[in-house]
This record gives C-alpha cells, structure tokens and sequence, in this order.
C-alpha cells in the first residue's frame, strides 16, 4: 500500500480554478490536435516547474526546495508573452541520498509520497490550467539529478542499471507510476489522469532503458490512464540519433522524443531531419530538449520545425523566473561548454556572451509564427512590490515579468513629491542579496520608496509606496563585478565563469596568498562584511583556518589589525562542486575610514558591505 508523507504545516494557496481545457492533446498520423486544431508550439523546457534545485542564498545550505504562487505566476506569464503554449517539466524528484537531510523532495521511499511536495505539483498544474499553458510529466529522470533511477535502486541496496529488469525496482517504480496518475488534484478537483492540462506523460528524461522495460511500463501506465499522451523517454542524447524501433511500432506510445545538443543548428536539423524520415512520419517527432548554439544556429533549427508538420514542437533547455524574495533563479549549465546558463525573459548584459537578449527575442517570434500569428506588441510589466526592510535603505523588491529594468523612486512622504535615485537598473544581480542600495539618502530622514518597472513597450504603475523608513546609516555595496569600488588593491583580478561552484555569482574579486584590497568609506566605518567562497576545509587549507585576514586605519598609513567574526556555510550537496561560502564580518576601530583585507590563500569574493554614517 502507498503511504502518504504529510506535512505539519502544508501551504495554503489563494487561486481560483479557471475553466479547464476543452480538449486533451490527442495524435493523427504525424500531428498533434487539440480537437480539430492542429496543436503546435515552440517553448522551453522548465526543470524547476515542480522542484527547486537552486535555492542560491550565500548562506543557504539547503538548495532544495518547492516553487512558490508568485514564482509560477511569473513563469506561466513569461511563457505566455513568448507565445508558448507548452512546457516541459523535469521528473517526480526521488529522495538523493547526496542531498542535505532537510531536502524536501516528492518521493521518500518506494511508495512513500510526501504530501507537501505533490500539493505544489497540485499548485504548478492548477496554475498552468489558469494560463492556458499544456505541460509534458517525464515520470523518472534517467540521472542523479533531483533523484532518478540511482535512487530507486539505492533505496534497495542495488545498482541504478538494476532499475531496468530488477523486479523489486520495477514495481517500486510502478507504484509511484500509479500515485501520480491517480492523485486528486487539492486545488482543481481533478485527477492527474483527467487533467486536460496535462499535455502528455514520459516515461522518464534521457532513459538508457532496454526495449522490454519500455514496454512493460508503457503497457502499465496506458492502463490507467488512455486519455492522455504517452512520450517514449529514451531518446538520443547518447547515442547515434537513431529512432527506437519498439517506440514506433508499440501502440503504447504516440509520441518520438529527441534530444539535440549538437554544436550548430545546421547538424542539428540533420539529425532530426534523419528521426522524421526513420519514423516514416507514422508518429509526431517532438523535439523535448535543445540548446547550447548560437542565434543563428537557432533560427536555423526553429525555422526547420515550423516548415516541417511531422514535428509538433520545439522545448528550449532551459528557462528560469523570478524568486519570490527577489531576484532570480539562475542555473548554470554542465554540458553548456562552460558559457550557457539558464535563460531570463527578456534577456540582460549577463547573458551577453550567448546573445540572450536576441536568442528569447528570435523565440517569441517563431512561437507565434508556428501557430500562424503575428507576435503582439510589448506590454509594459506589472507593477514590482518592494520586500520590506529597515534602518538602512538597502532593498529588494519581487521582479515584475519582463521587466528589462527598474527605476527606484523616494519621497518624504508617502503622497511625493518623488525623486528618482536610481535608473534602469536590472534585478539579475548575484542570488539572495539585497538588489539596491540608496547612498543618496540622508542619515536621521526617514523616507517612502517605491519602484517602477520597464521594459521596450514602457513603464509599470508604480509598485506600492514603502515607509517611513528611518536612515540610521548608509551601506556601500562591491557587487565585484569590476575593481570600481576598490580603494586600492593588489594582485586581484575579477573572475567569471565556473558559476555554479560560486552559488552562481557572476563574478568574483579573485586573490590569492599576498593579495590586498583596501575600501574607504566617506563617513565613520561602522561594519565590513565580507562573502567569499574557499574551498572546504582540508582542500589546501587548514581544518577551520579562513584566508582573509582585516585591519583598519585612519589614513590608509597606519593599520591596526582586526579579527572578524567568520561563520561557515558548507553543504552536503554533492551533486555538484560547490566551494564552501565563508561570512566575515569585521567591526573597525573608532574613527577608521579605511579597511584592508589581506588574503593569506586563496578566497574568491562576491560581495562586500560597508556600513556608514557620513
């Protein structure tokens, strides 16, 4: 019998069920139809739909977790304004036994489901029916990623190839299987197997699986559920591209998935031009994942989907939104040649290397083409709303969807007069800290902020006013994105790339042994705090040593030494090489104006604070 983890305290969501989809998805010959309607669509895949792998904060330790209303509302709308009308998810998360203790996840044990999880999954399907938006359910990841077939077998003490004819591990499986199909929907009502929201089922993300397995998995899920669409999950990203025989022939599935990660669009369309000629156009051949080539090479393959009806669509690895504290998700991407990073609509100068900007511009347009429209005009995004703060004017506030920009306003009341302090400044900066600072602002006043989005079709009503605030101190911020705040320095250079080792910081003040930088503050020095990343303990260092050590000074001349209160933040994350972050914070002598940090290894910073009063 499966048994249901249930949370103490589950969420409650304040959604209204919308009218559902007339229609399921449904095949003839080469075709989708949505009725009589052929059903057609170029978007992305969105891996973090149902499961968060990237909770980014410096001290963050868990980057598990579970989306948010606000965070999918942001999604649905971004695909929507690209003119998607499907999206990928990636997988039922399965318990990691590298992930930390605390990580939520959807399956805990074989047939141990935890509740908290699938209401969220309840939440992105209900949401998703809201904004007319269909959604593709891979079953099984074929990889550790959010926990697969590894963690099947290791719940079992077997090897994750066992997952394939072990008849343990074959059952565990099916019993998450029937789960899924036929939960009730907390929100909607609706069974997983009556949701018209669901586009189709896939029996898993990049399976290596023998035909057998296939088959029999296959035959069960059909017989609970034959209303839906069912993706055969083993597909080409390992192997020589070629169809698979039993996917085409089995009446079981009625969908051909590729994956393409070639170097250029021109191999790209190559190889799936070969897939439609080997299925003999008996079935639809959906590209479910690729990326990683440049505009050009994009224009190329989405060109090729549009003018060929034998492929119903096209899902873009991978797109990322707002997170409800702020800022964005971001991911770097492993097989991305160490340049590609998740997308953000409408693209900013971080992704300049992989020209993101023209990349989601030339998608919009070829979503809307492959269903014969025109792509509407821009619309000025909704209105922001500020996260509150206090003492110090340092801030963040939750991103409007496809803002490019932000101007930041303030006023001494809350009616105005306001004044601008800041302009067309973009929310994309390094994960979880604090997006602005107003060092404009006058210590003793208190102050009302508001903030205003825009985007190339204008500027959102502003976000509610926040305040009175009273300003205690002023904060200079190094996002160390150059040398610009820096004082003075000595053998430091900004580094970039590598980003997911630095929780995704874009780039980095980089020093090794005999390295200094200096910061002045125009004021009485209050606090310094420092975020860095070493490597963890043992790794060319010291059991619990740092590699920064602090002094301060009046005239930059004479310097007096200060310890600093340091904490560790490492993780038992091992899926992926993170450095460990180490937090210093350092209180200066009385009357210094100047700190040092002097680095005695190697230490990467991505953020420093200086706490003032001018």
């Amino acid at each position: 019998m499966n048994r249901i983890l249930v949370a103490l305290a589950c969420t409650v969501f304040s959604i209204t069920v919308s009218a559902e989809f007339e229609n399921f998805i449904t095949v003839d010959g080469a075709r989708l139809k949505d009725g009589d309607a052929d059903f057609r669509f170029i978007a992305f895949n969105v891996p973090t739909l149902n499961y968060v792998e990237d909770e980014m904060a410096f001290g963050q330790t868990n980057p598990y977790g579970l989306p948010t209303e606000f965070e999918l509302r942001d999604l649905y709308q971004t695909v929507v304004d690209m003119g998607g009308q499907a999206v990928r998810a990636y997988t039922i998360p399965v318990r990691n036994r590298n992930f930390p203790p605390e990580a939520i996840t959807y399956v805990e044990a074989p047939g141990e489901f935890n509740e908290e999880a699938f209401r969220a999954m309840d939440m992105a399907l209900a949401l998703a029916q809201e904004y007319g938006v269909r959604v593709i359910v891979p079953l099984v990841n074929n990889w550790q990623w959010m926990g697969g077939r590894p963690e099947y077998a290791a719940f079992r003490g077997k090897q994750k190839d066992d997952f394939w004819t072990d008849r343990q591990l074959i059952e565990d499986f099916k019993k998450t299987i029937e789960f899924v199909l036929n939960r009730t929907n907390t929100i909607t009502g609706v069974k997983y197997r009556d949701d018209k929201t669901i586009l189709a089922w896939e029996t898993g993300n990049e399976l290596q699986n023998p035909p057998e397995w296939a088959l029999e998995i296959g035959e069960y899920i059909k017989s609970i559920d034959s209303k839906h669409l069912l993706i055969d999950g083993a597909q080409a990203v390992h192997d020589d591209g070629s169809i698979k025989r039993y996917a085409l022939d089995s009446p079981h599935f009625d969908v051909i998935n590729m994956h393409h990660y070639e170097t250029s669009g021109t191999e790209m369309v190559q190889k799936l031009s070969q897939a439609v000629e080997l299925s003999g156009r008996k079935k639809p051949v959906l590209m479910g994942e690729f990326g990683f080539v440049s505009t050009s090479g994009f224009e190329e393959v989405l060109d090729y989907v549009i003018s060929e009806p034998a492929i119903p669509g096209a899902l873009v690895w991978s797109l990322r939104r707002h997170h409800e504290n702020g800022g964005w998700y971001h991911h770097s991407e492993p097989i991305g040649y160490g340049l590609y990073r998740a997308y953000h609509w409408p693209g900013f100068d971080d992704g300049e290397k992989y020209d993101e900007r023209n990349v989601l511009k030339l998608i919009r347009e070829k979503a809307f083409e492959i269903q014969g429209k025109t792509p509407p005009p821009i619309t000025p995004p909704r209105p922001p709303e500020i996260i509150p703060f206090e003492s110090a004017p340092v801030f963040s506030w939750r991103g409007s969807t496809g803002a490019s920009g932000y101007n930041v306003e303030r006023s001494e009341s809350e009616t105005g007069p306001w004044i601008k302090v800041a302009w067309d400044i973009d929310d994309i900066g390094t994960p979880g800290f604090p997006l602005f600072s107003d060092t404009s602002a006058q210590v003793g006043k208190a102050y009302f902020y508001r903030v205003i989005a825009r985007n190339r079709g204008g500027e959102s009503a502003p976000s509610g006013p926040f305040g009175p605030v009273e300003v205690q101190y002023l904060t200079r911020v190094d996002n160390a994105r150059n040398v610009g705040v820096l004082q003075d320095s000595k053998g430091i250079t900004v580094h970039t790339g590598e980003h997911r080792s630095y929780k995704e910081a874009f780039s980095r003040l980089h020093g090794d042994a005999g390295a200094e930088l200096v910061y002045s503050a125009p004021g009485k020095l209050l606090e310094m705090r420092v975020y860095a990343y070493e490597k963890p303990a043992g790794e060319g260092s010291r059991p619990g040593s740092v590699n920064l050590s602090f002094a301060d000074s009046r005239d930059a001349l004479a310097w007096q030494q200060r310890s600093a209160e340091v904490e560790r933040y490492p993780s038992n994350e091992e899926n992926y090489d993170y450095l460990v972050p180490v937090f210093y914070r350092i209180k200066p002598g009385d009357g210094a104006r100047y700190l040092r940090a002097g680095f005695t290894g190697t230490s990467e910073i991505v953020r420093v604070e200086l706490d003032y009063r001018p």
